[in-house]
C-alpha cells in the first residue's frame, strides 16, 4: 500500500482502502481503423466503396472516412479488448472476402497517390445527410487539400466502468450532479492525456518516412525533410510524421483556443469556431454556380474538422450536432486519435498496445489534473511535435512544468505511475497481460531501436526498399494472411445481413427526405 500511496492520487488510494479496486476493470473499449484501398498496380483504388460491404452511410461497422478509397472499420465497444480485436479481425476477413484485385494499405502515410485529383472524395448517396457528409469533405479539399485527408490511423474509444462513477462521486462529494461530475472527470482525463500523450507517438509511432508522391500537390513542404532514397523523404529520428505539422496544421486551427477546462467551455469554444467567419474561406465561397464547395466559410465547418489527439464523445442522435449531444447528455466516452497503423500487424493493432492504452487512460483519470492555460496548450503541442519529428533523438528533452526534462526520464516516470493500475487490471490473471504490456513499453523507452519507427527505417535500409515499396510489401503480406483464411459461414451470413440492411436503410432515408438541401443545412446549424 505504501508504494501505491506514493505513486497515485487520493482517488486511487481511497478506492484501495475501501477494497473497491475491482471497479476499475471492465471499461468498454472500441476501435476505429482506417485503411486506404490500393489497386494491384500499387495506386489508390478508383473504384467505388464495394457494394457487397453495404452502405457507407448507414453500416454500423464498415464505412468510409475522407475518401471513397479510405475504408473505416469500427468495432462495437467490449469490456474485454480481446473481443474488440477479434471483431476487428473478422471485419477485415469479411472485407477481404469481398475485395476484388485490391488490398488494404498497411501504413498510415499514403502511397500510390498522384496528386489531389487521384483521391476520390467519399460519396454517401442523394439524401440530405449523405450530401452534407460529401460537401463537408469537399470543403476539406479546398481548405487543406485531399492528400492530407488520405492519411490513415486508429482511434481507440474508452469509457470508464459505469460502476466506478458513483464511488468516485461519493468520495469527492462535489457540489454538482453525478452527470456533471462524470463529464468534468472525463475532461480531467483529457487534460492529463494531452500532457502525456506524446508517449503514444514515441512508443507506437510508425510513420518515420513518407513517399515523395505525398508532396505532389504541396511541393513546398518537401524542403523540411532529408532524402532517405530517391523515392522517400524522412527525419532520421522521427516517430510519427502523421502526427507532425505536415498534415492537419493550418493557420486558423493553430490559433483556435478550445477550452478543455470544462464541458461548458469546450462546447462554447468549439461552437464559436463553427460560427465565426474566416476570410480565406470566404474567398472560396460556399455556393458557387449552384454547387456547394463547402458547408460554410467559417473557421470550422462542423466539429469534426477540429483535429485533436483526444476527443470527448457522446452518441449523437440522427441529425444531432455532436456539441449539442455533449451539452444535453454529457460525455459518454473518450476517443484517442493519435495511434498510427502498426505495419507489422495485419489488423493494425495488437493486444499489448490496446492494454497499455487502456491503463494509460485510466491512470489519466485517477491522477490529479490541473486546469490548462493557453501556455500549457502551446507546451503540449510543442512536445507532441518534437516527439513526432525527433522522438528517438538521443538526449531529447521536453518541456514539463516550465523546465526541461529528458524524454526517457519522463516516459519512465509515466510508466511507473501506471504500474499500480496494471496490477489492478490484471487481477487474478496469472499471465499478467497488463504488466507484460507495461514491461514491453519500458524496454522500448530504454532502447529507441525497438520502436516501430526505428524498425521500419532499419528494414528499409537493409532491404534497400523505398517507403512505398516497404508499405506495399507489408500490405501484400497482410492480404495473403487474410486470403489464406475465410470467414466462417455464420459470421459471413451476419455481415451479409448487415450489408443488406444498411443498403435498405440508405434507400429509406433517401425516399423520405422532403426538405431542399439548403433548408436542411439551415435547420441543422440552427440547432441549439
Amino acid at each position: 500500500m505504501t508504494h501505491l500511496n506514493n505513486k497515485l492520487s487520493t482517488r486511487l488510494v481511497q478506492i484501495l482502502e475501501n477494497g473497491q479496486q475491482q471497479l476499475l476493470r471492465g471499461g468498454f473499449k472500441g476501435i476505429e481503423k482506417e485503411s486506404l484501398r490500393i489497386a494491384k498496380d500499387g495506386f489508390i483504388a478508383q473504384t467505388p466503396h464495394p457494394k457487397a460491404l453495404g452502405s457507407a452511410l448507414t453500416h454500423p461497422y464498415i464505412t468510409t472516412d475522407y475518401s471513397e478509397a479510405l475504408i473505416e472499420l469500427i468495432t462495437p465497444p467490449f469490456t474485454d479488448i480481446k473481443d474488440s480485436l477479434a471483431f476487428l479481425d473478422k471485419t477485415h476477413q469479411f472485407v477481404y472476402d469481398n475485395l476484388d484485385n485490391e488490398m488494404l494499405l498497411a501504413a498510415s502515410m499514403p502511397c500510390g497517390i498522384d496528386g489531389d485529383e487521384s483521391i476520390p472524395i467519399a460519396q454517401y448517396g442523394s439524401s440530405n445527410i449523405g450530401r452534407m457528409k460529401h460537401t463537408y469533405r469537399h470543403g476539406l479539399w479546398h481548405r487543406y487539400g485531399r492528400t492530407m485527408q488520405s492519411i490513415a490511423g486508429i482511434h481507440f474509444n474508452y469509457s470508464v466502468p459505469e460502476a466506478l462513477w458513483p464511488v468516485l462521486y461519493a468520495q469527492e462529494n462535489p457540489d454538482a450532479s453525478l452527470e456533471h461530475f462524470i463529464s468534468e472527470s472525463y475532461f480531467a482525463l483529457i487534460r492529463n492525456f494531452q500532457r502525456r500523450g506524446w508517449l503514444i507517438l514515441y512508443l507506437f509511432g510508425a510513420s518515420p518516412a513518407i513517399c515523395k508522391s505525398f508532396f505532389k500537390s504541396r511541393p513546398s513542404l518537401m524542403a523540411g525533410f532529408e532524402e532517405f532514397d530517391p523515392g522517400t523523404l524522412y527525419h532520421p529520428y522521427a516517430t510519427s510524421l502523421r502526427m507532425s505539422d505536415i498534415g492537419y496544421k493550418s493557420k486558423n486551427q493553430a490559433n483556435l483556443r478550445i477550452d478543455y477546462n470544462s464541458l461548458a467551455g469546450y462546447v462554447s469554444s468549439l461552437s464559436r469556431a463553427i460560427a465565426t467567419p474566416y476570410p480565406e474561406y470566404e474567398k472560396i465561397g460556399t455556393v458557387v454556380d449552384g454547387q456547394y464547395l463547402q458547408l460554410s466559410s467559417n473557421i470550422l465547418q462542423i466539429e469534426n474538422e477540429f483535429y485533436s489527439t483526444i476527443r470527448p464523445k457522446q452518441i449523437a442522435e440522427s441529425g444531432e450536432k455532436p456539441t449539442l449531444a455533449l451539452k444535453r447528455r454529457g460525455v459518454r466516452y473518450v476517443e484517442m486519435r493519435s495511434l498510427d497503423l502498426d505495419v507489422f500487424n495485419p489488423i493494425g493493432i495488437d493486444e499489448d498496445k490496446a492494454r497499455f492504452i487502456e491503463a494509460l487512460l485510466l491512470t489519466c483519470l485517477l491522477k490529479d489534473s490541473p486546469l490548462k492555460s493557453e501556455q500549457d496548450q502551446q507546451i503540449n503541442n510543442a512536445n507532441q511535435l518534437a516527439v513526432a519529428q525527433f522522438g528517438r533523438k538521443p538526449g531529447l528533452e521536453l518541456n514539463r512544468d516550465e523546465r526541461t526534462m529528458p524524454l526517457r526520464d519522463w516516459a519512465s516516470e509515466i510508466l511507473e505511475d501506471m504500474w499500480p493500475i496494471c496490477e489492478i487490471l490484471d487481477g487474478d490473471d496469472a499471465n499478467k497481460p497488463y504488466n507484460q504490456a507495461l514491461k514491453q513499453q519500458q524496454a522500448i523507452v530504454d532502447d529507441p531501436d525497438l520502436t516501430a519507427s526505428a524498425r521500419i527505417l532499419e528494414h528499409m535500409g537493409q532491404q534497400h526498399q523505398e517507403f512505398g515499396c516497404f508499405s506495399l510489401n507489408k500490405s501484400a503480406e497482410h492480404e495473403q494472411y487474410f486470403r489464406q483464411r475465410k470467414l466462417d459461414d455464420r459470421n459471413t451470413a451476419q455481415f451479409n445481413e448487415l450489408a443488406e440492411q444498411s443498403l435498405a436503410k440508405q434507400k429509406e432515408i433517401e425516399s423520405r427526405d422532403q426538405l431542399p438541401f439548403d433548408e436542411f443545412l439551415k435547420h441543422y446549424f440552427a440547432q441549439s
